[in-house]
């Protein structure tokens, strides 16, 4: 289809520059993301463009050698496997990455599209639980494939996406806990508004029902996936009078919150409290003691998502792109900051 037409030749871009009464060259500058361009115009013409099905041919300018990674921060080990794992991929193809911080972690602000749309990337990762209407619909009328790296959440059946296991990861870390003999478990799980957080805590929940244990609401914490909250959880569990002997947190930056709030209280980890953590980032082994974790697939899943990008660039069809959905499994790690609790002797005790 010629750049210039619009639904099999129904209408042309100098039909829709007519309709809005602008010139041809003003509709080629909204195309191209160009910021020079009134508001109210862009609104006008993007209306008309996407009324009348336009979408724009995959790029074959140098730009479309780009892969872009958008974040809504970029602090932590966690974002740097993604980043690995894209950068990966795009190396094996002699492609560039791009990284963008913005938004917050539900979806990009709104300023990042009109940068995107000016870069013209050959596809977008996204590490967020979602993505607006509007800016799907801007991405697929210039043929900006994208996909949804979903740890934070569970993205719209219309958006192709790379999760893992959450539920499934909770159970297996809670289940580790009560074969050890652990009855009295805490759980400091992610920021109460993401999905993988309360599916996490589903697993959490799962598993002490099988086992025929109560869950007792007040060992339930809600953090943000970083130290400090993992800290703070940690402290006010342990301050309880009668506190868990075990705690499983829902992320390996948050038990290293958990094994510092250990050490302040004065207990000894796995001795007097076990930790089990999740993602298994590099510096969980190297925690003291080494951290048993589930390990999420964090560099596999940024490259099956870059993948997922490539293939449907290649394909030249990104309509049926929402059709795609990857879940990768999860696994437990047993290292050292686990053990039956000081007054069991093992598995299946208490």
């Amino acid at each position: 289809m010629h750049e210039d037409e619009i639904a099999g030749g129904r209408i042309t871009l100098a039909d829709v520059a007519s309709k809005a009464g602008v010139s041809l060259s003003t509709v080629s500058k909204v195309l191209n993301g160009r910021p020079d361009v009134a508001a109210p115009t862009r609104s006008k013409v993007e209306r008309l463009l996407e009324a009348n099905g336009y979408q724009r041919p995959a790029p074959t300018q140098p730009e479309s050698r780009l892969i872009e990674i958008v974040f809504h921060e970029l602090e932590s080990i966690w974002a740097m496997e993604l980043i690995r794992g894209v950068e990966n991929v795009a190396k094996s193809r002699n492609m560039s990455v791009v990284l963008t911080e913005s938004g917050t972690r539900h979806a990009p602000g709104p300023e990042w599209i009109e940068g995107v749309l000016r870069r013209r990337p050959l596809g977008v990762v996204l590490v967020f639980s979602t993505l607006p209407d509007d800016l799907k619909r801007k991405l697929r009328s210039r043929a900006i494939n994208f996909v949804i790296i979903d740890p934070a959440g569970d993205p719209e059946p219309d958006v192709p996406s790379v999760g893992s296991a959450n539920w499934a990861g909770g159970v297996a870390a809670t289940r580790h806990l009560i074969e050890l003999g652990h009855r009295r478990i805490g759980i400091i799980t992610g920021p109460d508004d993401m999905l993988c957080s309360l599916a996490r805590l589903d697993g959490f929940r799962s598993a002490m029902g099988m086992a025929g244990l109560a869950v007792d609401p007040d060992l339930i914490r809600y953090g943000d996936f970083h130290v400090q909250g993992g800290h703070d959880g940690a402290l006010d569990l342990l301050e309880r009078p009668d506190p868990p002997t075990a705690i499983f947190a829902g992320s390996d930056l948050q038990a290293l919150g958990v094994l510092e709030a250990a050490r302040v209280k004065g207990l000894q980890v796995p001795r007097d409290l076990s930790v089990v953590g999740y993602d298994d980032i590099p510096l969980a082994q190297w925690a003291s003691p080494a951290l048993t974790t589930v390990n999420q697939p964090l560099l596999e899943m940024a490259e099956e998502a870059t993948q997922m990008l490539l293939r449907m660039a290649h394909s030249g069809d990104t309509a049926d792109a929402g059709t795609m959905r990857v879940e990768l499994g999860v696994r437990l790690i047993v290292r050292k900051s686990t053990a039956p609790p000081r007054d069991s002797t093992g598995p299946g005790a208490g």
